[in-house]
C-alpha cells in the first residue's frame, strides 16, 4: 500500500514535469528580431540610430547600471562621433524596466544615464556637452510585462539637445 501511493506520486510529479516543459516557450532568436544573452537584450529591433551608424542606446541587466561590453562599443561610437562633431550636445536619458517603485527606476536610470556619460567622458566627450534625465519607468519603449519586454526598457539613450 505504502509503495503503490510512491508509485502514484512519483508518476503525478513526472507528469506535471512533462506539462509543464511542454507549455515552455521555444521560440527561436530569429522569431523575436532579438534575444536576452545575460538578461540584457541585444537586438537589432529598438535600437534607433544618434546619427548614421552610430546607435543611441545601450541596454542594462536588471537592476544594473553596468556597462556591457556591447554597450562600450555602441558608446566608444558615439564618443568617436561627438569628437567629429564637436558643436552638438546631447542628453542622455535613463530609463528602467516596469518593476519596482517610481522612486527606485528614477534613480536607477540615472545611474545608467551617467555610467553612459562617465564612459563617453573617458573618450575624450567634454561633460559640458552631455546632460543627463531619468525617466525611471516612465517612457517604455515596449509596453508588454514580460523579460523581453523588461529586457528591451532598460536602457540609456543618447539623443541630441535643441
Amino acid at each position: 500500500m505504502i509503495l503503490n501511493k510512491i508509485l502514484k506520486n512519483t508518476l503525478l510529479i513526472v507528469a506535471t514535469c512533462l506539462i509543464l516543459s511542454a507549455c515552455a516557450s521555444t521560440k527561436k532568436v530569429s522569431d523575436i528580431g532579438g534575444q536576452i544573452k545575460d538578461d540584457v537584450y541585444v537586438g537589432e529591433d529598438t535600437v534607433e540610430y544618434l546619427a548614421s551608424g552610430v546607435p543611441d542606446r545601450v541596454f542594462f541587466a536588471t537592476n544594473e547600471s553596468v556597462l556591457t561590453t556591447r554597450s562600450r562599443d555602441t558608446l566608444r561610437k558615439q564618443a568617436t562621433w561627438l569628437r567629429e562633431n564637436p558643436n552638438i550636445s546631447i542628453v542622455i536619458e535613463g530609463h528602467a524596466d516596469e518593476r519596482g517603485t517610481r522612486e527606485y527606476n528614477l534613480a536607477l536610470g540615472e545611474r545608467r544615464a551617467n555610467a553612459a556619460k562617465d564612459y563617453l567622458m573617458t573618450y575624450g566627450v567634454s561633460a559640458d556637452r552631455i546632460s543627463v534625465i531619468s525617466y525611471g519607468k516612465e517612457r517604455p519603449v515596449d509596453s508588454g510585462s514580460n523579460p523581453l519586454a523588461w529586457s528591451k526598457n532598460r536602457r540609456s539613450v543618447s539623443v541630441k539637445a535643441n
